[in-house]
């Protein structure tokens, strides 16, 4: 009895059982000062500058919004040495930011061996793969950003 109310008072997020409300409670997020559709470009050109990045077409996972009401916009990496598929989103937010959060990794190109950052992964695995991230992609499209400005 005793565990089922607790796990009522979880799903209802009345109790702090890790229960954020909104989407992507555990992502890591990344605040950048330029638009929403700035950042959108800056994450095309890097993709088209790093075409091995790009998720492999037989995944049907496409970058975008899933439908006109969807606050996110859907961003999918690939790293192909370690076979493995990064899902981010890009969101507007105040003051002229924009949110880049990584959200999870895909084991494989078989959808649905997702593993949540700051959620799934030890903290020494975990803070690995956010360096990964930050190294590989985010630092370069912080890069492109910073051309552009400058151009």
């Amino acid at each position: 009895m005793i565990v089922s109310l607790l796990g009522l008072i979880c799903m209802l997020g009345i109790s702090s059982c890790n229960y954020a409300s909104g989407g992507y409670p555990y992502a890591e997020r990344y605040e950048l000062n330029v638009s929403e559709s700035v950042l959108i470009e800056a994450v095309q050109q890097f993709k088209l500058k790093n075409p091995q990045l790009n998720v492999p077409d037989s995944t049907r996972l496409k970058d975008g919004r899933n439908s006109a009401e969807d606050h996110w916009y859907h961003v999918y990496f690939y790293y192909p040495d370690e076979n493995q598929i990064l899902y981010t989103w890009l969101r507007s937010g105040d003051n002229g930011h924009t949110t880049f959060a990584f959200v999870s990794i895909n084991d494989g190109l078989e959808i649905g061996n997702w593993k949540e950052i700051n959620k799934d992964y030890p903290d020494r695995s975990n803070a690995m793969h956010k360096q990964v991230f930050e190294r590989r992609i985010l630092d370069k499209i912080k890069t492109i950003l910073k051309n552009k400005r400058t151009d």
